[in-house]
């Protein structure tokens, strides 16, 4: 297991998992088959393996089977209503929640920022969220994962950023929009030696769950 760093230990979890998986004929991306149990759960122990505090879970699509079927204990369970709206309800929702977690000094002790991931990326393991976790530095840190130097997730945001990113997130597009608008903050961290950004979009992309 990758150990966290002092930094990482500070970051929660983040994982958007809402998706009704459109192009699969409307099974729920978090139900996914893989590895004999729901995909959701690899997603939440890639979190923690690679050294995550609390992991902050956003469901949506069937949300009411998933926490039914798949163990998350220890997690946070966000119910966002609007997922069908896209990827922007949910990363508000998600930063909502520990953004009120941290005023109120939850369970967490209030986390200092927010390694948000996605529940169909199976390819990005525990050691792609220690090397961004690793880049945290303060209050205001961004960072994400590259790909030959293309960014990807998963992606850090330092908790003085979350405000302004839940209000910019709309639609599908999640915080590309902020992301775009603060491109040279942005601390790339190479994981293109130890992860694979693929989606699990469409029925040929389930011949890569096991």
């Amino acid at each position: 297991m990758t150990q966290p760093t002092t930094n990482a230990a500070r970051a929660a979890g983040l994982l958007l998992a809402a998706g009704g998986g459109r192009r699969l004929g409307g099974r729920p991306k978090a139900l996914l088959p893989h590895r004999g149990r729901p995909l959701v759960e690899n997603a939440v122990r890639v979190l923690r393996e690679g050294g995550c505090g609390t992991v902050y879970v956003v469901l949506g699509a069937a949300a009411e089977e998933v926490r039914a079927r798949a163990d998350l204990a220890g997690c946070v369970l966000i119910d966002n209503p609007d997922w069908s709206e896209g990827m922007g309800s949910s990363l508000r929702a998600g930063l909502e929640a520990l953004g009120k977690a941290a005023a109120e000094g939850g369970r967490d002790g209030g986390a200092q920022a927010a390694l948000v991931s996605l529940v169909d990326q199976p390819g990005i393991g525990a050691e792609a969220v220690a090397r961004v976790l690793a880049a945290h530095r303060s209050g205001d840190s961004l960072a994400a994962a590259s790909y030959d130097g293309k960014r990807g997730h998963p992606v850090l945001f330092g908790a003085e950023r979350w405000a302004d990113i839940a209000a910019s997130a709309t639609g599908d597009r999640g915080a590309r929009a902020y992301l775009k608008a603060h491109e040279a903050e942005i601390a790339l961290v190479e994981c293109g030696d130890v992860a694979e950004p693929y989606d699990i979009d469409t029925e040929a992309d389930l011949s890569r769950l096991q």
